[in-house]
């Protein structure tokens, strides 16, 4: 099977064409190729398909099988992967995910794509929609994880998303604390955990844990979620700079309710597999 490995900011993933994976299960398969030791290595295994209802399909495959539905940084790599293979001709194209169609606006230089903007829509802030147990929107709530308490706010932004602010980012806390807040009872499937520092009112520091990944260097929908929470909590402006680790993202919550991200995303290497 031909692959390509890209990432966005470090978040990784296996782009492969639908073709080379038919009749495979794909559960499977993500969770054999994702192996950093045995398999190529990624967050996760990105398939291009084709779509009844936009440009193009995206299906996302997290490093432990389960499937996702959407990511930002996925989003990114797979706009570059679409656009510069010719199977979209346009710079501007909808992708149907299961978390509904999103759009993708490419910044293209003598064909090689700079940088992605991704219309991630708007986010979901009930307690329903999310899913998280209560009623309303899930603001600054108090969360008992290992009897520490912790504020947290929470959304549906293309998948679930839990929002911490502290006063620094510190990896090791995010390993420990990030997989008891993914599977708290509180959110019936799971959730990401982002642990955010706000270092002015334009710029946000920022480390996740991913549902069903574990820490990755960058998150897209993540980054997205914690500008939302920013603004909920009175942190930031509408429009910031989340630091990552590799680099940095631009979101913009609109007035009109709808997400924008712009960031870059890039080839790591070619290659093919047997399966």
């Amino acid at each position: 099977m031909d692959f390509i490995k890209m990432h966005g900011l470090g978040n990784d993933f296996i782009m492969v064409d639908e073709s080379a994976v038919e009749g495979l299960n794909l559960h499977a398969l993500a969770l054999r190729l994702c192996d950093r030791h045995t398999g190529i290595g990624a967050d996760g295994l990105v398939v291009i398909c084709k779509s009844d209802i936009a440009d193009v399909r995206m299906r996302i495959f997290n490093a432990d099988g389960s499937e996702a539905e959407m990511c930002g940084n996925a989003s990114r790599c797979f706009a570059k992967y679409v656009y510069e293979r010719g199977i979209i001709k346009g710079d501007e194209f909808g992708v149907e995910t299961p978390a509904g169609i999103i759009v993708c606006k490419v910044n293209a230089e003598a064909g090689k794509v700079q940088s992605v903007t991704v219309d991630v829509g708007a986010p979901l802030l009930d307690c329903s929609d999310i899913p998280a147990l209560g009623e309303g929107r899930f603001v600054l709530r108090e969360l008992d994880v290992c009897g520490e308490k912790l504020n947290a706010t929470a959304m549906f932004m293309g998948v679930p998303h839990c929002v911490i602010f502290e006063n620094a980012v510190d990896v090791a806390r995010v390993e420990s604390v990030g997989p008891v807040v993914e599977h708290l009872p509180l959110f019936p499937r799971g959730t990401n955990v982002n642990f955010a520092h706000v270092t002015d009112p334009e710029n946000i520091e920022l480390a996740t844990w991913e549902r069903g990944c574990g820490r990755t260097l960058a998150c897209g929908t993540g980054s997205c979620a914690t500008a939302i929470a920013g603004v909920l909590c009175g942190l930031t402006k509408r429009r910031v700079n989340i630091h990552l680790a590799l680099g940095v993202l631009t979101i913009e919550w609109k007035e009109n309710g709808r997400v924008y991200m712009t960031g870059p995303a890039a080839i790591s290497f070619v290659g093919r597999v047997e399966l």
